[in-house]
């Protein structure tokens, strides 16, 4: 009987916990988010005053990453502080920041 009474307990607490509503991140969380993935984007970057040209791509699990594109200028004394592009790649697995030149990406400023 107490064997019973504790099976029946189990399944009404799944019952219970199942239809409890989902809850999604939290506003502030998303913009901690934003900013961190921006922060580590621009210190990645090796452009100077690196900065992000438009917002965020947020892509979905399958591909567990975020985009940001960033512009600045070369450091490189041959590039003679000529305006760049990069594009950047943040890994949500691994926490990192990845970045390309993008000039190609989009028209030159």
């Amino acid at each position: 009987m107490p064997k019973m009474m504790f099976v029946k307990g189990f399944v009404l607490a799944l019952v219970a916990v199942s239809v409890l509503p989902a809850h999604a991140s939290a506003p502030s969380a998303w913009k901690d988010y934003d900013q961190r993935v921006t922060q580590a984007c621009v210190a990645a970057s090796g452009l100077k005053d690196a900065r992000p040209v438009g917002g965020l791509v947020k892509y979905d699990d399958r591909v567990p990453v975020t985009a940001l594109v960033l512009a600045g200028r070369y450091p490189q004394k041959h590039m003679k502080n000529a305006p760049g592009r990069e594009l950047c790649v943040w890994d949500r697995k691994a926490e990192k920041a990845y970045v390309s030149e993008a000039d190609q990406l989009l028209p030159k400023p």
